[in-house]
């Protein structure tokens, strides 16, 4: 008797349910961290913002940089598992340029987490610590905060077209002609998509420093890759 999840594609299933359960942690915090806990914190008294970045914050951010490491790491298996059964030629088809756009965002917004945000977190969090035990702030603890606070909103920003394009890879589907120019369309969509990151690293909030901005902002962004999709395609 053959077992379903035992089989070849039983360990895509199970690389699947690993990526939505991590997935849904990882986004489901960076969500509280932007719409709740950024918001709680712009009216929290300075004792209980202290104590919350002291106890609550590290927790949290535990489950989040872990949530995306899982994330990526079962995404990146179900990827190659995809081009082992069915070959490489499954990345020209509309499966293949979907899941890879979204893939490409989700890759950044992994590496913002364990590059930007946790590091300069730590930051904060240990001159939060720091202060609430008599001792001298960090002068690098308000740098640390903005820089992180960047990445974050970048990738509140990221993760609405990095939802569809995953979304779309196998329930939507576009239509590749043959003479697609596919080397040009991942020129265009990694300029974009790049000069968004080196803002993240580098820039400033902008437009998407509000909730409101960084929502209408990531509709805004996923159309505009999906109309260059569409048309290059």
């Amino acid at each position: 008797m053959e077992i379903a999840l035992f089989t070849n594609y039983g360990l895509e299933f199970l690389l699947r349910f690993m990526h939505f359960l991590a997935g849904i942690t990882w986004i489901g915090l960076l969500y509280y961290f932007n719409f709740v806990q950024g918001e709680w914190f712009k009216e929290a008294d300075a004792g209980a913002k202290s104590a919350a970045v002291q106890k609550l914050v590290p927790r949290a951010l535990w489950w989040f940089r872990y949530g995306a490491l899982f994330t990526f790491l079962s995404g990146f298996f179900i990827i190659m598992l995809r081009a082992h059964n069915a070959g490489w030629g499954v990345f020209a088809n509309s499966w293949g340029v979907l899941i890879l756009t979204g893939a490409t965002l989700g890759t950044l917004m992994f590496l913002n987490v364990w590059l930007i945000i946790w590091p300069n977190q730590k930051i904060v969090i240990a001159g939060a610590t720091q202060v609430a035990s008599g001792g001298q702030a960090i002068p690098a603890a308000a740098t640390a905060a903005l820089k992180a606070g960047l990445a974050s909103r970048t990738n509140v920003l990221f993760s609405i077209p990095m939802l569809f394009f995953m979304g779309a890879a196998s329930h939507l589907g576009i239509t590749i002609a043959p003479d697609a120019n596919l080397k040009l369309l991942t020129i265009i969509l990694g300029v974009i998509i790049g000069l968004l990151e080196v803002n993240a690293i580098r820039g400033k909030t902008g437009p998407i420093t509000t909730i409101k901005g960084v929502i209408t902002w990531g509709f805004v962004l996923t159309a505009i890759l999906y109309l260059v999709i569409e048309a290059l395609t």
